[in-house]
């Protein structure tokens, strides 16, 4: 029977011939999805056309009118019929029969009716009361009678949501907020609500009513495709289970699935969870388009100039080389051409994260359309890049959405395809398989002052789960996985065997604490003989409770978290070895002898500027060299204040350290005097680096006290205040007694920032300790530091003392 049949069928039989052609019309198994609605909402309208004719003749100024989900033709089996009697005001009792003649048909056959009767007046007071009432509405579609009744009134309706708009968007988003809190997100829920959830078709609805204000719209690539998938998913499950539910029960997927042609349950819910988040992502977006607008409209930009409101509308201040801010967004600057630079959105995405603002559509959509692939391994920054965009904690999760909403995470690791929305049917698991990765790398970055390899924690919390997108044991596979993305990424060996390990044992330590007998050494030297040293424990342990609270709260407590620490104890101490030698016996090359030798000649420092390609001491070329930094070679006669001094130079010139080495070198024979050695790989924030004769320059300044480092960096930071950004754990600072036999080392791990290493090479001076050796390194956004200091006679700080310039130390960098 075809369409045109089926509603003959209801014309001429009244009500029991549409039920008849309506449960015919369900049954067909060739019609499906946005035909069967289209079609299921014809034949409704056919007979509701019918009821009205027989009811309505000899009246006019009246008609009816569908709104809502019906209005939009969007019929499932169980929905409800959404209708609007319209009338002139004229007889208001004939108006009322006609009603009940059409009104008690639909409740003898048992559909769920939403009915009102209204004219135009009151059907545009009771939207501008009620919001609900004015989003059905929008939707409004003439069924039968006064089709110039209907018209005005639609025409009128759109007139009042796009003057009301400034108004009426904001309590629309309060709306969409107040829904999600109450029913989650729709792209994580093991028994999710298709309509209620956020990123489900409340949430799609209201992005047409933001498109119908004019004042912004959703991005539309996919919205229309993930709209009609949730339609077909919510058909099939009214089908499945003959009620008007919107909830996707565990104990109908599969019976769901089977409707729809699928595989199987975790199949359907991966469409729903894909769909849910092209809708979420839309939805975000949008709303803060919407934000930008109003905001845009609220104050004139001359009129916020003149108050003192803050930067003109259009401003944009530099965050990184190609990246820049503009109206609460990151966007690329004017000159980026990411055609020719591939680390751009790692760049990109790591200066959002940390400034802790969202990623522009448009941004991420050039990158998507014109970044040529990273080189393998990739290239230094590369890695650095990505690391701090893993630490950047909660900011992490909106700006990696807005990357992958457009498919380049998976560009930069197509092993993220696997576990993209895969489901974890575990009722401890808060979240898909990925969603869970990046929150075990939020909640990782927390621990980064904790491990002496942050970026080694953060890289292995994002990869520790990849392995679920495989069959069999998901750590045997994620081990395989992890070691190829890591070298991919540009690990040296070392590291690679490290991400590995803490990959392939990431339950080991929550498994063993909780089911095994620590008291038994042979579980303990099990424990031992799989990590393999100090090092990787450190960061097992912290992966372990990243992962754990990473998964939900029935995962870990207090009492697993003190089995855990006790068995990391233990296998510490059968790990335990030698203190490491004193780093500060490797003998000078050739050309830092030389400067050496200059700057005890001339009394003044001697540096050198130049691109580094050769890979760090340790680790082993791979293919063709890449350019790993400049690196900046400075001889200083030995004097107090070169730390701060050459640190606070260099942060002038907007210049950021990777690594540092500082040392004092012993001179040949005959030659008087101490020189300090600097050993720095350095990067400029954005722009061009400085001439080397101009750092030199200020650097002599500095040491004299010619220049104020202290003064200009404040008024810097004053003309360009730092945005709030990242909430990054606390500075950590301790002492490590046993380190050294010469010396007393201070180790500080930190948030990198401008000025970092003069604040604290200052607040060693203040401590009135000597500075033997430094090293720095940059990881990502952390800052991993050693200090190796003395006394003013040269010897190792007492305990107290060390302790105090610690604590000090520690307070300056939290103040």
């Amino acid at each position: 029977m075809t369409g045109t049949d089926v509603q003959k069928e209801a014309e001429d039989s009244g009500p029991s011939g549409y039920a008849a052609a309506r449960l015919r019309l369900l049954t067909e198994e060739t019609r499906s999805g946005p035909p069967r609605r289209a079609a299921l909402a014809d034949l409704t309208d056919e007979w509701l056309t019918g009821l009205f004719a027989a009811g309505a003749e000899g009246l006019r100024g009246i008609s009816l009118v569908a709104v809502g989900g019906y209005g939009r033709g969007e019929l499932s089996p169980r929905s409800d019929l959404d209708l609007l009697l319209l009338h002139d005001g004229g007889d208001t009792k004939a108006v009322a029969t006609l009603a009940d003649r059409l009104w008690y048909p639909v409740w003898d056959l048992g559909l769920d009716l939403d009915h009102s009767v209204r004219t135009p007046a009151e059907a545009r007071k009771t939207a501008g009361e009620d919001l609900k009432v004015q989003l059905g509405l929008l939707d409004a579609r003439h069924i039968a009678g006064d089709l110039g009744l209907t018209a005005s009134l639609r025409t009128a309706v759109l007139a009042d949501w796009r003057n009301q708009a400034p108004k009426r968007l904001p309590e629309l988003q309060e709306l969409c907020a107040e829904r999600a809190e109450r029913q989650g997100e729709l792209q994580y829920l093991l028994e999710p609500d298709l309509k209620e959830a956020r990123g489900g078709l409340r949430d799609a609805t209201a992005l047409r009513a933001v498109a119908a204000s004019w004042l912004a719209d959703a991005p539309r690539e996919g919205l229309a495709d993930a709209r009609r998938r949730l339609l077909d998913v919510r058909d099939a499950l009214h089908l499945a289970t003959g009620r008007a539910t919107d909830r996707l029960a565990l104990q109908e997927q599969d019976q769901v699935a089977a409707e729809l042609g699928l595989l199987d349950a975790d199949t359907l819910l991966r469409q729903v969870y894909e769909a849910a988040r092209l809708v979420s992502y839309a939805s975000d977006v949008t709303w803060r388009e919407v934000g930008r607008v109003l905001r845009s409209r609220a104050v004139r930009p001359r009129l916020r100039a003149m108050l003192g409101g803050g930067k003109p509308v259009g401003e944009r201040s530099p965050l990184a080389e190609g990246v820049v801010e503009q109206d609460g967004e990151v966007v690329l600057a004017r000159a980026a051409r990411p055609e020719r630079d591939p680390v751009l959105p790692l760049r990109a995405a790591a200066a959002a994260a940390q400034a802790g603002l969202p990623l522009s559509l448009h941004a991420v959509r050039r990158l998507a359309a014109t970044v040529r692939p990273l080189p393998a391994p990739w290239p230094a920054e590369a890695r650095e890049q990505l690391v701090t965009l893993l630490g950047s904690g909660r900011p992490t999760i909106e700006v990696w959405e807005a990357l992958e909403a457009e498919g380049l995470i998976t560009r930069l690791l197509p092993d993220w395809e696997r576990v993209r929305c895969r489901p974890q049917r575990n009722a401890v698991h808060l979240w898909t398989v990925d969603r869970h990765l990046i929150e075990t790398a939020v909640q990782a970055s927390e621990f980064t002052r904790r491990v002496s390899r942050p970026d080694l924690l953060l890289v292995a919390a994002l990869l520790h789960d990849i392995g679920k997108g495989w069959p069999g044991d998901h750590s045997v596979a994620g081990e395989i996985i992890a070691k190829d993305v890591a070298a991919r990424i540009g690990f040296d060996r070392h590291d690679v065997t490290v991400v590995a390990t803490l990959v392939r044992h990431h339950l080991l330590l929550i498994d063993t604490a909780t089911r095994r007998d620590l008291e038994d050494p042979a579980t303990v030297r099990s424990v031992a003989e799989a990590v393999g040293s100090q090092g990787t424990l450190e960061l097992l342990h912290a992966l372990t409770e990243a992962d754990a609270l990473a998964t939900g709260p029935a995962a870990w407590s207090s009492w697993r978290g003190s089995l855990v620490a006790d068995l990391v104890k233990r296998v510490s101490a059968v790990l335990a070895g030698d203190a490491p030698d004193d780093p500060e016996e490797a003998a000078p090359t050739a050309e830092q002898e030389r400067l050496a030798l200059e700057a005890a000649a001339t009394g003044s420092p001697v540096l050198s500027l130049r691109a580094q390609t050769e890979p760090p001491a340790g680790q082993e070329p791979s293919g063709a060299p890449e350019p790993l930094g400049v690196e900046l070679l400075i001889a200083v006669p030995d004097q107090p204040g070169v730390l701060p001094a050459v640190a606070g130079v260099l942060a002038m010139h907007r210049l950021t350290v990777r690594t540092a080495e500082l040392r004092s070198l012993h001179l040949p024979d005959g030659v008087d005097g101490s020189v300090l050695l600097l050993n720095w790989r350095v990067a400029a924030e954005y722009g061009s680096l400085p001439q080397a004769a101009r750092l030199r320059s200020d650097l002599v300044r500095a040491l004299d006290g010619s220049l104020d480092i202290a003064g200009r960096l404040a008024e810097r930071d004053a003309a360009y205040p730092r945005r709030r950004g990242v909430v990054a754990p606390a500075a950590r600072v301790s002492v490590h007694p046993a380190a050294s036999r010469l010396a007393t080392v201070i180790e500080v791990r930190s948030q990198d920032a401008p000025g970092l290493l003069f604040r604290i090479g200052r607040a060693l001076e203040d401590a009135s300790v000597r500075v033997r050796s430094a090293h720095v390194s940059t990881l990502g956004a952390n800052a991993v530091d050693a200090f190796y200091v003395t006394g003013p006679e040269g010897a190792p700080l007492p305990g107290d003392e060390a302790a105090s310039v610690a604590r000090k130390l520690q307070e300056t960098l939290r103040g």
